[in-house]
């Protein structure tokens, strides 16, 4: 049984690997280079942090707004929370599902880049190139890290979210409000963080890019 999954397991690899080398190479046919789609993922990332940003923000004052007793429609506010939480966790993956994009044409383009280097016979245009490619993997990985970074503090604050979110759906009271006035801080701590950490990542993609675009092709 073991093995029979084993087996599946690496048929399903080998089948990816085959759909995404035949995704380039259309892509490539269709006049669009690796580097261009990197840069186009790099901003698909960016936006859908941008977005994530929005959505934590806003959820963060809505927070506040159901959290503070100061009057009004209390379930249409305890609404807005919910609508920023389900949008949140939407920008979330969306966030997730851009790196993994990132890095799967900047895995395949860096590999090319390198093996491409031995097909040189002019040693200047090569140690150029070799040195590009060192210089833009260094700023690639920086930049990952960065939007890791920033990816890894959204599940605790979804987490929070959650938590709050379900407590008051059958909580909404000035009571149970009041239990959760003490969690406002902490929460708004971990937000405040999160987007600290997103705008990082933002003006890391913007630079990267401005980096792609401008450098010499390999």
């Amino acid at each position: 049984m073991r093995s029979l999954a084993l087996a599946l397991a690496c048929i399903t690899v080998f089948a990816l690997s085959g759909c995404q080398s035949a995704y380039f190479a259309a892509m490539e046919k269709a006049g669009i280079p690796k580097r261009q789609m990197l840069v186009s993922r790099v901003n698909d990332a960016r936006d859908a942090q941008q977005d994530a940003k929005q959505h934590f923000s806003s959820a963060l004052q809505n927070y506040r707004s159901v959290v503070q007793l100061n009057g009004g429609d209390l379930e249409k506010r305890y609404n807005a929370l919910n609508d920023d939480y389900q949008a949140s966790e939407k920008s979330a993956a969306a966030v997730h599902h851009r790196i993994g994009a990132i890095e799967t044409v900047a895995d395949v383009l860096f590999d090319e880049w390198n093996d491409e280097l031995d097909q040189y016979s002019n040693k200047d245009l090569r140690a150029a190139s070799a040195k590009e490619l060192a210089r833009t993997q260094t700023e690639y990985r920086e930049l990952l890290q960065k939007m890791k970074t920033a990816e890894s503090r959204i599940e605790p604050v979804l987490s929070v979210l959650r938590d709050h979110v379900l407590f008051l759906k059958h909580n909404l009271n000035a009571q149970a409000i009041g239990a959760l006035k003490g969690e406002h801080s902490n929460l708004q701590g971990n937000v405040d963080q999160l987007l600290k950490d997103m705008q990082r990542s933002i003006d890391d993609s913007d630079a990267f890019v401005r980096h792609l675009q401008g450098s010499a092709t390999q």
